[in-house]
């Protein structure tokens, strides 16, 4: 049996909670939808991964590698979590990763390499599309659709406040101080910060007044790592439209070029929206 790695138990923030009334991070808005409480997002308690993946694949995690994470239960604000990873096996470049709640919940799952990105959590999954006409919010969407090019900068500012304010899980020096590779390197929470964050704007008209929710997220570097102050160009672009019991979602990613034009980093994002926050469904 693999030997196993963990992190230290963390008190997640809920960093999103002031997004107001609906939004997933709100009490009220949650406690409504049959949540305990406002959620802490995915991509927060991403930030617990890199220490340890660091300690599995040293720095070339930052420079080609991947974290594949399926979402299984939602916590909330303070709640203490902690990563696990097994060890490296002889001749392998993937390890089973995971996420559990001080009391043994299971928050995520899924896997990190370095390499080959093919057979990760998410990409051998199947994403489960549905026909057009069994969707009410996310009808207009379709496999292929663009979802926009943007050309970003990666400024500082937001990684450094967060770093300032204790919201960041788990931070590394190298997200405020130069790194091996000269400029800091973007948290997870900074990557997905833009490349989600950023191509929402072609995805929101799509969504209406629905409640969303991250039911999966994947980030991986090419050429890496993402740099901050740093100029790059995203394409995104949606991969399958489907549905579950209580959600409709979207698979999409964004693909994150320097200006050589070489792939440095992407993200796979399974989105979510709730039927029962949706118009759509009332009635």
């Amino acid at each position: 049996m693999a030997e196993v790695i963990c992190g230290p138990l963390w008190a997640a923030r809920n960093w999103s909670a002031d997004e107001g009334a609906g939004s997933i991070h709100d009490d009220d808005t949650a406690t409504d939808l049959g949540f305990r409480g406002g959620t802490v997002a995915g991509d927060v308690h991403m930030n617990q991964f890199p220490p340890v993946l660091l300690k599995v694949f040293g720095n070339d995690w930052f420079e080609q590698g991947n974290l594949s994470l399926s979402f299984k239960n939602a916590t909330v604000d303070l709640e203490k979590v902690q990563v696990f990873a097994e060890s490296l096996e002889p001749g392998a470049d993937s390890v089973r990763v995971w996420m559990e709640r001080e009391d043994g919940l299971l928050v995520a799952q899924g896997t990190a390499s370095v390499g080959d990105h093919s057979q990760s959590e998410l990409r051998s999954k199947g994403y489960r599309p549905c026909e057009p006409e069994e969707l009410r919010i996310l009808k207009r969407l379709t496999a292929g659709m663009s979802l926009g090019e943007y050309d970003v900068h990666t400024a500082p500012e937001k990684q450094f406040e967060r770093m300032d304010t204790n919201v960041v899980s788990d931070p590394l020096s190298w997200y405020r101080e130069d790194s091996p590779w000269g400029e800091p390197v973007a948290a997870p929470c900074t990557v997905i910060e833009f490349l989600w964050g950023i191509p929402m704007a072609g995805l929101r008209p799509y969504v209406g007044h629905s409640i969303g929710l991250f039911g999966a997220i994947e980030i991986g570097f090419a050429h890496g790592p993402l740099l901050m102050n740093r100029d790059y160009h995203l394409s995104s672009q949606v991969i399958c439209v489907g549905q579950s019991p209580q959600t409709e979602y979207v698979w999409y990613e964004t693909q994150a070029y320097n200006e050589k034009n070489e792939k440095v980093a992407s993200m796979l994002m399974q989105s979510r929206v709730m039927k029962a926050s949706s118009p759509e469904y009332q009635g």
